[in-house]
């Protein structure tokens, strides 16, 4: 089994209580707000799918949006291969409600930004990496720092944002932060693939969490079973149970 498949997001994947019990997650280095995203600096959040911006990271954005901070949403995919096979939320419907509830997310935790949305493949980012970063790079100024999904998250869109971002990060002097969205699924407590010793723990106010957890139950259409395919919510419940942590771990 190569490293790839013993990544891959099956089931409902390591519940909270077992991370919970894990001593590692409560002993890793706090980093506050202000030193990951520097005064006179920029936020730039990429998004693989719409929800990943919140997912990865949203009770950071929410307590940005309190300090004022400048904030850039870029969603790469619109999110329409979610659900595949489904008559009940086609490609085409998706096309429509994955924008709206992430734009309803956003509002939900204090930002009044519209993402900027770049209509990739979703699903087959792995065949424009290359144009991704150049696209990336247009977008990007010196000084930003950039928040994406880590480059070995298990998801195939994911891994390839990831890479995307370091490469146009590097090119435009702005600084990456990655951060697990998937990797809570597949890992296990001191899972030893997980760069721990490049993590931090982000804590995250009463008021943040509370707007975090808002955000993620924008996502309908993620959260509810699919009734044409008898399949469950894309969203499991250990993703959204992890929403309700009172930190947010990055990568540095």
């Amino acid at each position: 089994m190569d490293a790839v498949a013993r990544r891959a997001i099956r089931g409902e994947g390591t519940t909270e209580a077992e991370w919970h019990r894990w001593p590692g997650l409560a002993s890793l280095p706090a980093i506050d707000l202000r030193a990951l995203v520097p005064e006179g600096s920029r936020a730039v959040v990429v998004a693989p799918h719409p929800d990943d911006e919140v997912l990865a990271v949203g009770g950071l954005l929410a307590q940005l949006a309190d300090s004022g901070t400048p904030v850039e949403v870029i969603a790469v995919t619109d999110g329409t291969a979610s659900h595949r096979g489904s008559t009940e939320w086609t490609a085409e419907r998706l096309a429509q409600a994955r924008p709206r509830e992430s734009l309803r997310a956003l509002r939900r935790l204090g930002l009044s930004i519209e993402p900027a949305r770049l209509g990739m493949p979703d699903g087959g980012l792995k065949n424009v990496r290359a144009l991704l970063a150049a696209r990336l790079v247009s977008l990007l100024r010196p000084r930003d720092v950039v928040f994406t999904t880590w480059r070995q998250d298990g998801h195939p869109d994911h891994e390839v944002t990831g890479q995307a971002c370091a490469l146009a990060a590097a090119s435009a002097g702005a600084r990456l932060v990655e951060v697990p969205v998937w990797g809570w699924h597949w890992s296990r407590p001191g899972d030893a693939r997980m760069p721990w010793a490049n993590a931090f723990r982000l804590p995250l106010s009463e008021e943040a969490v509370r707007r975090k957890r808002a955000a993620v139950k924008a996502f309908t259409s993620q959260l509810k079973s699919d009734t044409s395919t008898g399949s469950g919510p894309v969203l499991r419940a250990t993703t959204v149970e992890r929403a309700a942590r009172p930190y947010e771990v990055v990568f540095l």
